[in-house]
């Protein structure tokens, strides 16, 4: 598997799980949720966000390429350092939306929520490191379209154009161009064989279907019967 095959697979395995093609997201852009569901999706994805700075320390930590290791750490500092590290930014859409921050922190999650986090933590903690930056791909690949969609839907949609709506979003949808290409280039560094190639396509897999497993907790939960009414 020469890398042009390797990359050209992995988006692939991207794309067929694409965020963007869930049925929450497509509510989201064309307007049929409720603040409602708005409310219960930032409650419950706040988890993910709360987390994703520990899937890349995981992942830094089981890496032995100093190059990949700082990329991973400059990653990490934008996550978190700071008062508007990004947990803060996510929390500050749930004031938007009309949150307290006690909801945001107390909340029970759906168990579709505490899986995809399981699921994500532990391929960030493999011994390859390749299959934690895989996971890591498959998440910050999608997520610079996602805020596209996403903010135009806020603002078009749901009448939330104010910073602290927006800011999250608008974040990511430039760093993660960013993230994007430096990820892909580091996988293609760590992958030099095909047993290599092989378990991080594995994990991107599974961490693109951990990634939609909680849509489809948020989606099942709180639309399904809406939509039917």
């Amino acid at each position: 598997m020469t890398n042009e095959e390797f990359l050209e697979k992995l988006d692939a395995i991207i794309n067929e799980r694409h965020m963007l093609q869930h049925p929450f997201y497509q509510m989201w852009n064309t307007g049929d949720l409720t603040i409602q569901m708005l409310r219960e999706y930032a409650l419950e994805y706040y988890q993910q966000v709360h987390h994703f700075p520990t899937y890349v320390s995981a992942t830094h930590s089981k890496c032995d390429d100093m190059e990949v290791r700082q990329m991973l750490l400059e990653n990490l500092i934008e996550e978190e350092h700071g008062p508007n590290n990004h947990p803060e930014l996510w929390r500050r859409f749930g004031d938007a939306l009309g949150i307290s921050r006690d909801e945001m922190m107390s909340r029970k999650y759906l168990p579709h929520t505490k899986q995809s986090v399981k699921i994500l933590k532990e391929l960030a903690c493999k011994e390859n490191a390749s299959e934690g930056l895989a996971a890591l791909y498959a998440y910050e690949s999608q997520i610079p379209e996602i805020c596209t969609t996403k903010i135009e839907g806020l603002k078009n949609r749901y009448n939330l154009d104010n910073e602290d709506a927006l800011v999250f979003f608008e974040v990511h949808e430039e760093a993660d161009i960013i993230h994007r290409q430096v990820t892909r280039d580091a996988l293609v560094r760590l992958c030099t064989t095909v047993d290599q190639k092989i378990l991080a396509l594995d994990a991107a897999r599974e961490a693109a279907d951990a990634l939609n497993l909680l849509l489809d907790g948020v989606y099942e939960t709180y639309c399904v019967d809406k939509q039917a009414a």
